[in-house]
């Protein structure tokens, strides 16, 4: 355990510390403002405020860490032994940053609270964010701050031995629809054939009718693939289905449809299932209710995870929305177009409610490459390029590596050509490790 004196404890610093320690390095951390308590303590410690008691480790408090609400924080950021850090102290010991304070503000996603541009769908876009502009947005920068700290504490504490964590991998595989052209009903897929045929589409408008006519595999049914990586696989992977009302935003399928609901039960007979939330259950309780239930009345068990369409969030009513609904696991944090760290770690964290001042109990699992995202390198070098280096960043603080494929991206569609062996090259990534 390490022990923490500070002349205030407040749940944003313990909620910051927590993350840093607990959930990255793997110790239990414990506070305490008496300072005879601190001295008396024979292992792990550090000092977090206004001026150091001796000659321990100590890091100057930035208040952000004791405010409560939203406040105009003026950010600097610079450079700290070749590692990007904001909250300067001008301390002249051995770390000159509140990375704690700076851990808090990434997490709790602060900026995103502040006034900014939305795109489109009115998300927050990474071009938004303070990572983008000072170029540490590829990196799980928490994560490497405390193993930074860490090597501080080595140092100090030589005969200490901390835990190791391992590197792993958590699939994710996003399905809006499980078909491209099956199961859509007479009038959808007459819809579809006005549109291929005005669209001078004439090889999707033929394969529609091979995959109607049963002469041919729908191109977005790539489950038995799936299923078939998965056996090999020693981690298990999550599954988001639409099962929404259709809507201009949501094209899935019925939900009362059998094979539907079958094609769901087998899906979880091996892997793990969550809900893809519909568009319109982003800002609205019930409707995302009544899809909660709805799953649950297909898996027969409690919802654990779920996934926002268009990865979309308003917070803090959408987490918010999540834990009214005891939902205990989100997959929604990250960046359409950009590969990355949102929330700045490749841990998994929880929310804080910044308006309540409050650690609530929804997890939050950021992911850090979208498919989509890869398909802006034409070559199938430059995306496996890309992939890498996003893999070696979470590999070098042994984080949780989280990438969100769907169903469509391993048809044999000429964009996704190539995917497989990208997905491929992610499940092996954890060989050796």
């Amino acid at each position: 355990m390490i022990l923490v004196y500070t002349h205030k404890i407040s749940p944003r610093l313990k909620y910051a510390f927590k993350h840093i320690f607990t959930r990255i390095l793997g110790i239990p951390v414990s506070f305490t403002t008496v300072i005879e308590e601190f001295i008396a303590h024979d292992s792990l410690k550090m000092s977090y405020t206004k001026q150091p008691l001796g000659n321990e480790i100590f890091v100057r408090s930035h208040e952000l860490i004791y405010e409560q609400g939203l406040s105009d924080v003026d950010i600097q950021v610079h450079d700290w032994g070749g590692v990007k850090c904001f909250f300067m102290t001008n301390d002249r010991g051995e770390i000159p940053y509140d990375l704690f304070s700076a851990t808090f503000y990434l997490l709790s996603r602060y900026e995103e609270y502040l006034p900014h541009v939305k795109d489109e769908y009115g998300r927050y876009t990474a071009e938004e964010s303070l990572a983008f502009k000072n170029n540490f947005l590829q990196e799980p920068i928490v994560d490497i701050w405390a193993y930074k700290f860490k090597q501080i504490l080595s140092d100090r504490f030589p005969d200490f031995v901390f835990p190791v964590r391992q590197y792993s991998v958590k699939p994710i595989i996003d399905v809006p629809s499980p078909y491209s052209f099956k199961l859509k009903g007479f009038m959808r897929n007459f819809g579809g054939t006005v549109k291929d045929i005005s669209g001078l589409k004439f090889k999707r408008l033929y394969n529609r009718y091979l995959v109607l006519f049963g002469l041919k595999h729908d191109p977005d049914d790539t489950f038995k693939y799936i299923l078939n990586r998965q056996k090999q696989s020693p981690f298990k992977f999550l599954f988001f289905f639409l099962i929404g009302d259709y809507s201009t935003y949501d094209k899935g399928i019925n939900a009362q449809k059998k094979q539907y609901v079958s094609l769901i039960k087998h899906i979880a007979d091996y892997c793990s299932v969550g809900l893809k939330a519909s568009f319109f259950a982003l800002d609205d309780i019930q409707v995302l209710k009544k899809e909660k239930n709805r799953m649950e009345g297909i898996l027969n068990t409690t919802l654990v995870a779920s996934r926002q369409s268009f990865s979309k969030l308003n917070l803090p009513t959408s987490y918010r929305n999540l834990v009214d609904l005891e939902i205990s696991e989100d997959y929604t944090m990250g960046y359409v177009n950009h590969v990355g760290f949102r929330a700045g770690t490749c841990t998994p964290f929880f929310f804080y409610d910044l308006d309540f001042e409050i650690q609530t109990p929804l997890k939050i699992n950021s992911y850090h490459v979208l498919d989509y995202t890869l398909l802006k390198h034409n070559s199938l070098l430059d995306k496996k390029e890309t992939l890498l280096k996003i893999i070696k960043q979470v590999q070098a603080v042994q984080g949780e590596f989280v990438p969100v494929f769907h169903n469509y991206t391993f048809s044999e569609i000429d964009r996704w050509k190539g995917f497989k062996e990208l997905f491929n090259v992610i499940l092996e990534s954890t060989d050796g490790n």
